[in-house]
């Protein structure tokens, strides 16, 4: 039988008693619909170890959209949250259309609770942003985060359609037409063979409020051919050096607000409680998405919003372990001086079959050097004032 962190051994009752207590969902991560017009080669839903996605709807109906939303509204007023985020996501959002979307969330902000707000979010690969998909962000207020990787060629690498055919193209048509207002930011999954000052830039010149640089995901049964350290800290020094801030790129700022003895934001580093919570297109109520990475099943809790209310997960190991920060770390650890810095890094890239997820991240040697890389700039900038 496979023994698996924490699904055995973290022990929540003790932890209950002790005086712990969960911290509640903010972001719903609704997936509409649960295929992609895109097959990018390294995307977790489709090409790693979980495929569930197989067997599942290809989108959401009205009446578990709906189950949803009330189980939003809910958790809202249980646990007396003045605003939530919904974030819709898939496969590609868009798929669902704009007629779908825009009653799914019109029934989101109905069951609403008076006087809570409702942030709407999507994430989208921007090959299907149109002017119909723009009159229904502004006319919902939808903050839009779109997928890509750089530069055209960098991107066309890897972010390509099943017959081959690249994306950048749709993704750039995309991005003209979509106002600054509902502009979230860019996603963009590094790629440590391309010129990573050349990939920056080439994501800045699409003015970007945000971007997010993500590390692809692995783990210790598949671990990364090549080292990242290099690549990030090149990105670092010429945003860090720009004479005036270009863009936010989350993993810098909150590696400098962690050294700082602040607290992060993003999964990537960190102790921070994740409160992150997926609806599935048949209703079933996961853990992140970015576990199915690990091994099959790994995202699943066994409820569904159909029949249960998302307090029922709050105590679920895998929401747990990812909420009580160092305590979800391993001896080699908590025996380091960046733990509270790295977090351990990426909880799904600490994966290892037969003990689970309390190791290392894969990236361990990566995160380690950039931190420490961050730290003398900021040490040798404070010094000189």
């Amino acid at each position: 039988m496979r023994t698996i962190w924490p699904d055995q051994g973290l022990d929540v009752a003790a932890l209950l008693r002790g005086g712990w207590r969960p911290t509640a969902f903010r972001d719903v991560v609704l997936k509409v619909h649960q295929r992609c017009n895109l097959a990018c080669d390294y995307c977790y839903v489709y090409t790693m170890a979980d495929q569930s996605w197989r067997r599942r709807p290809r989108v959401m109906d009205r009446r578990t959209w709906r189950s949803a939303a009330a189980r939003t509204a809910r958790h809202a007023d249980a646990h007396d949250l003045a605003e939530m985020r919904l974030v819709l996501h898939g496969g590609e959002p868009l798929l669902a259309g704009p007629g779908r979307l825009d009653e799914l969330i019109g029934d989101f902000r109905a069951a609403f609770p008076a006087g809570r707000r409702l942030d709407v979010r999507m994430q989208t690969n921007g090959t299907l942003i149109d002017e119909a998909a723009v009159e229904l962000f502004r006319a919902h207020d939808v903050r839009v985060g779109v997928s890509l990787d750089g530069a055209a060629e960098a991107n066309d690498r890897r972010r390509r359609r099943a017959d081959g055919r690249g994306s950048s193209a749709d993704v750039d048509r995309g991005l003209r037409l979509l106002p600054a207002a509902n502009f979230a930011g860019l996603l963009c999954t590094i790629d440590p063979d391309t010129d990573p000052v050349a990939c920056y830039e080439a994501l800045l010149s699409h003015r970007p409020p945000a971007i997010d640089l993500l590390l692809p995901h692995a783990n210790w049964d598949t671990p990364p051919d090549r080292p990242f350290a290099d690549w990030l800290i090149a990105v670092f020094d010429r945003w860090y050096d720009a004479p005036r801030q270009e863009t936010s790129i989350r993993l810098f700022e909150d590696v400098m607000a962690l050294l700082l003895g602040g607290a992060g934001r993003s999964e990537q580093v960190g102790l921070s409680p994740v409160a992150v919570v997926v609806v599935e297109t048949d209703g079933a109520i996961e853990l992140a998405d970015s576990l199915k990475s690990a091994f099959p099943g790994a995202c699943a809790t066994g409820r569904t919003v159909l029949a249960d209310e998302f307090d029922a997960v709050l105590r679920h190991p895998g929401v747990v372990a990812r909420q009580i920060g160092a305590g979800a770390l391993g001896d080699s650890c908590l025996a380091c001086p960046l733990h509270r810095v790295c977090g351990g890094g990426h909880y799904a890239h600490r994966y290892r079959s037969g003990d689970g997820f309390r190791n290392p991240s894969v990236y361990c040697a990566d995160l380690a050097r950039l931190i420490r890389h961050v730290h003398r700039r900021m040490s040798a900038d404070l010094k000189g004032r």
